[in-house]
């Protein structure tokens, strides 16, 4: 099992940012925190919370390197709340039948606005953890896919159920999904809606590291101060160049690499822009 023992993260105190629909942001000097907060419910998604996913993004300190998503009680997120699927929907909002009846446009601004919740966590100035526990469904396991890494605790429990309902996986989760456990992996995954336990999570690369539930948020603050300790822009070069890997041949790559390290030491050499 991986270890990430570091100093303890966090200078100063922990300021409250956004307290919404389910959706708490707290910052803590260069680590910011996403709680889910409805545990009584199971931490279950609506249109709100994407909004309220997405404004916490945008309400980030620039201070802020490491983001940390987390859920309140024993369910990381059991997924969309079903009460989308009834007639009526939810107050306020268009129920699935209305999208379904809107014309080609509304329909895909109205999905890309619920993506909004799920894209930015990958931005290339943050790495974000996703600390998981429980029952990670449907658009709970996109969520938990859309950050860059996932810690997760020994009874972690996966599962992509859209297909199963007839419906596809729409919140950004397909891309990550495939790019972690390879296509034929993540086609089944989808297709059967069966659950990925801790133990294959790890085997596959779903999650960096499994550990017992009562040691998540210790292992979590861990791989925070372990990514803290490097240099923020040679971070950042790093992780730009591993995310776009998949979109270059090996010789573009390489020219990606000679770029970014003689930004690096022009930098470290007081030379740089």
């Amino acid at each position: 099992m991986a270890s990430f023992d570091q100093d303890v993260v966090g200078q100063g105190p922990e300021v409250s940012v956004l307290d919404k629909d389910g959706v708490r942001l707290t910052v803590d000097d260069a680590v910011a925190t996403v709680s889910l907060t409805n545990p009584a419910k199971r931490n279950v998604q609506s249109p709100a919370l994407w909004r309220a996913l997405a404004e916490a993004g945008r309400m980030l300190p620039g201070t802020v390197r490491v983001v940390v998503l987390r859920a309140e009680g024993k369910s990381f997120s059991a997924g969309l709340d079903r009460q989308a699927f009834t007639p009526e929907g939810f107050d306020g909002e268009p129920s699935f039948i209305d999208l379904a009846r809107s014309d080609d446009a509304t329909l895909d601004g109205t999905i890309a606005g619920y993506q909004e919740g799920f894209t930015w966590w990958r931005r290339s100035d943050l790495v974000s953890i996703a600390a998981v526990q429980g029952h990670a469904v449907g658009a709970g396991f996109q969520l938990a896919l859309a950050c860059d890494l996932r810690v997760v605790a020994d009874d972690v429990q996966f599962a992509m159920r859209e297909t199963s309902l007839g419906l596809v996986p729409d919140l950004t989760g397909t891309h990550p999904l495939v790019g972690l456990v390879g296509y034929a992996r993540a086609l089944e995954i989808c297709a059967t809606g069966r659950f990925v336990q801790a133990e294959e999570a790890v085997n596959t690369g779903l999650a960096n590291i499994a550990v017992p539930a009562e040691r998540l948020d210790d292992a979590v603050r861990d791989l925070s101060a372990a990514l803290l300790a490097a240099p923020r822009d040679a971070l950042v070069e790093t992780k730009a160049l591993l995310r776009g890997v998949q979109g270059r041949t090996y010789d573009e790559q390489r020219t990606a690499e000679r770029a970014a390290q003689a930004r690096r030491l022009r930098d470290l050499a007081g030379v740089g822009d």
